[in-house]
Protein backbone atom coordinates (compact mmCIF):
# COMPACT_ATOMS: atom_id res chain seq x y z
CA UNK A 1 0.00 0.00 0.00
CA UNK A 2 1.23 3.47 -0.85
CA UNK A 3 2.95 5.22 2.00
CA UNK A 4 3.09 9.02 2.13
CA UNK A 5 5.50 10.55 4.61
CA UNK A 6 5.41 14.29 5.15
CA UNK A 7 9.04 15.29 5.69
CA UNK A 8 8.23 18.95 6.31
CA UNK A 9 5.76 21.56 5.08
CA UNK A 10 7.22 21.47 1.54
CA UNK A 11 8.55 17.93 1.05
CA UNK A 12 7.05 14.45 0.78
CA UNK A 13 8.57 11.00 0.60
CA UNK A 14 6.38 8.54 -1.30
CA UNK A 15 6.90 4.80 -1.11
CA UNK A 16 5.09 2.50 -3.53
CA UNK A 17 5.27 -1.24 -4.02
CA UNK A 18 4.25 -3.82 -6.57
CA UNK A 19 0.75 -3.96 -5.08
CA UNK A 20 0.32 -0.25 -5.88
CA UNK A 21 1.08 -0.90 -9.56
CA UNK A 22 -1.50 -3.69 -9.50
CA UNK A 23 -4.02 -1.29 -7.94
CA UNK A 24 -3.31 1.31 -10.62
CA UNK A 25 -3.80 -1.28 -13.36
CA UNK A 26 -7.05 -2.50 -11.83
CA UNK A 27 -8.40 1.05 -11.57
CA UNK A 28 -7.35 1.77 -15.15
CA UNK A 29 -9.07 -1.39 -16.35
CA UNK A 30 -12.32 -0.75 -14.42
CA UNK A 31 -12.47 2.88 -15.52
CA UNK A 32 -10.73 2.55 -18.85
CA UNK A 33 -12.81 5.16 -20.67
CA UNK A 34 -11.84 7.76 -18.07
CA UNK A 35 -8.15 6.82 -18.09
CA UNK A 36 -7.69 5.82 -21.76
CA UNK A 37 -5.50 8.77 -22.71
CA UNK A 38 -3.39 8.33 -19.60
CA UNK A 39 -2.95 4.62 -20.33
CA UNK A 40 -1.75 5.48 -23.83
CA UNK A 41 0.65 8.12 -22.55
CA UNK A 42 2.16 5.90 -19.86
CA UNK A 43 2.61 3.02 -22.30
CA UNK A 44 4.21 5.21 -24.98
CA UNK A 45 6.43 7.31 -22.72
CA UNK A 46 7.73 4.88 -20.06
CA UNK A 47 10.39 3.44 -22.40
CA UNK A 48 11.74 6.98 -22.97
CA UNK A 49 12.48 7.09 -19.23
CA UNK A 50 13.98 3.60 -19.22
CA UNK A 51 10.84 2.51 -17.35
CA UNK A 52 12.16 2.92 -13.79
CA UNK A 53 12.80 6.66 -14.12
CA UNK A 54 9.33 7.47 -15.41
CA UNK A 55 7.91 10.82 -14.32
CA UNK A 56 4.11 10.84 -14.12
CA UNK A 57 4.06 14.63 -14.34
CA UNK A 58 6.19 14.93 -17.48
CA UNK A 59 3.22 14.26 -19.76
CA UNK A 60 0.18 15.04 -17.63
CA UNK A 61 -0.31 11.37 -16.78
CA UNK A 62 -0.52 11.46 -12.99
CA UNK A 63 -4.20 10.89 -12.23
CA UNK A 64 -3.79 7.13 -11.59
CA UNK A 65 -0.66 7.84 -9.56
CA UNK A 66 -2.50 10.41 -7.44
CA UNK A 67 -5.49 8.10 -7.06
CA UNK A 68 -3.38 5.33 -5.53
CA UNK A 69 -1.75 7.89 -3.23
CA UNK A 70 -5.16 9.31 -2.29
CA UNK A 71 -3.62 12.79 -2.32
CA UNK A 72 -2.08 15.34 -4.66
CA UNK A 73 1.69 15.63 -4.21
CA UNK A 74 1.69 18.80 -6.35
CA UNK A 75 0.56 20.69 -3.26
CA UNK A 76 4.14 20.28 -2.01
CA UNK A 77 7.22 21.85 -3.53
CA UNK A 78 9.04 18.53 -3.90
CA UNK A 79 8.69 14.83 -3.36
CA UNK A 80 10.80 11.75 -3.71
CA UNK A 81 9.44 8.46 -4.95
CA UNK A 82 10.81 5.17 -3.69
CA UNK A 83 9.53 2.17 -5.63
CA UNK A 84 11.10 -1.11 -6.67
CA UNK A 85 11.74 -1.77 -10.34
CA UNK A 86 8.89 -4.30 -10.21
CA UNK A 87 6.45 -1.42 -9.65
CA UNK A 88 7.44 0.25 -12.92
CA UNK A 89 7.67 -2.92 -14.99
CA UNK A 90 4.33 -4.25 -13.73
CA UNK A 91 2.69 -0.88 -14.39
CA UNK A 92 4.10 -0.86 -17.90
CA UNK A 93 2.87 -4.40 -18.53
CA UNK A 94 -0.61 -3.48 -17.36
CA UNK A 95 -0.70 -0.39 -19.53
CA UNK A 96 0.53 -2.50 -22.47
CA UNK A 97 -2.40 -4.89 -21.97
CA UNK A 98 -4.87 -1.97 -22.04
CA UNK A 99 -3.14 0.01 -24.79
CA UNK A 100 -4.95 -1.16 -27.96
CA UNK A 101 -8.42 -0.96 -26.44
CA UNK A 102 -7.59 2.48 -25.01
CA UNK A 103 -6.65 3.72 -28.48
CA UNK A 104 -10.02 2.48 -29.75
CA UNK A 105 -11.83 4.23 -26.89
CA UNK A 106 -10.06 7.52 -27.60
CA UNK A 107 -10.82 7.21 -31.33
CA UNK A 108 -14.50 6.48 -30.60
CA UNK A 109 -14.68 9.48 -28.29
CA UNK A 110 -13.06 11.72 -30.89
CA UNK A 111 -15.42 10.44 -33.60
CA UNK A 112 -18.45 11.00 -31.39
CA UNK A 113 -17.26 14.52 -30.58
CA UNK A 114 -16.75 15.25 -34.29
CA UNK A 115 -20.25 14.01 -35.13
CA UNK A 116 -21.71 16.04 -32.29
CA UNK A 117 -19.89 19.17 -33.47
CA UNK A 118 -21.05 18.61 -37.07
CA UNK A 119 -24.62 18.14 -35.88
CA UNK A 120 -24.46 21.35 -33.86
CA UNK A 121 -23.14 23.26 -36.88
CA UNK A 122 -25.87 21.86 -39.16
CA UNK A 123 -28.61 22.79 -36.70
CA UNK A 124 -27.54 26.44 -36.86
CA UNK A 125 -27.19 26.50 -40.64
Amino acid sequence: MAHVEIMNETTLRLTLGLEDAVSMIQIAQREQAAYAQEIITIYEKMPVFEFTHFCFYAYDSARLFERVLEMDPKTYLSFSLDAPDSFFYALYGGMAALYESSIKLVQQTQAATAVSTETDVNVHA
